[in-house]
């Protein structure tokens, strides 16, 4: 059939051939890939962290510091220090720490310094009173003679057997007392913060009068007797 057409009809022919060619294979290639399934691929995105250096500030900072009375003091520098994480352990290692003005045996503010290349830094300490045992006290009301001594013993003006750590809180106070004077006069107890009043008797004591027991009288004060016969009188054998 192709042989009676000429040159140019061939060409033609051919040329059409191709196209439809191309346009089969691309949409047999189209197809193809619309019917094949998806697939999803999971991508994991893994972040590393970079580490960053801690840059030490080596500022010095220091706790208000507070404890107990009759505790010991620390000489450790570091429980001094508030960002002792951020100062360099050389610098540490220089540091000075003055404890001297601080009174562990009275409670009240204390100073206390670090020094460091002729630089001083204050901090503040603070000692706090121990807390008392709670007792409420029963005080005795006592009777004494004129000019009797006072006792200095507080367990003589209260009831209760009282511990070494009570006696020394307990604040007794006699100035109201006069014992040159006979009279009742009264006396306070303070003990963690409660105020205690007692009393105490002057007295004087009563003299004792020796009684002498009466003088017997004598029934015949003159055992003499009077003979009232006059010798006129006499019987004749007396005058004889």
């Amino acid at each position: 059939m192709l042989k009676n057409l000429s040159q140019k009809q061939k060409y033609i022919i051919i040329g059409a051939i191709a196209v439809w060619g191309v346009i089969f294979i691309g949409s047999g290639v189209t197809m193809s890939f619309i019917d094949k399934p998806v697939t999803k691929t999971k991508t994991e995105l893994k972040v590393t962290q970079k580490r960053v250096a801690n840059m030490k500030s080596n500022e010095i900072l220091l706790k208000s510091m507070e404890q107990e009375i009759n505790q010991p003091l620390s000489v450790n520098i570091r429980d001094y220090l508030e960002n002792v994480e951020d100062i360099d352990e050389d610098i540490i290692n220089d540091l000075q720490l003055d404890t001297s003005m601080v009174n562990v045996n009275q409670a009240g503010d204390y100073t206390y310094t670090v020094t460091y290349k002729k630089k001083t830094f204050n901090g503040s300490f603070k000692i706090t009173e121990k807390p008392l045992p709670d007792m409420v006290l029963t005080l005795n009301n006592l009777n004494l003679e004129v000019g009797s001594a006072l006792s200095t013993d507080i367990q003589t003006y209260i009831s209760q057997t009282l511990t070494d750590e009570v006696k020394q809180n307990v604040k007794l106070d006699l100035t109201n007392v006069n014992t040159a004077q006979a009279g009742s006069y009264q006396y306070t107890v303070t003990y963690n913060g409660r105020l205690y009043t007692g009393t105490i008797t002057i007295f004087t004591p009563q003299k004792v009068e020796d009684k002498q027991p009466p003088k017997e009288e004598e029934e015949n004060k003159d055992d003499t007797t009077t003979d009232d016969t006059e010798e006129g009188d006499k019987t004749p054998e007396e005058s004889q």
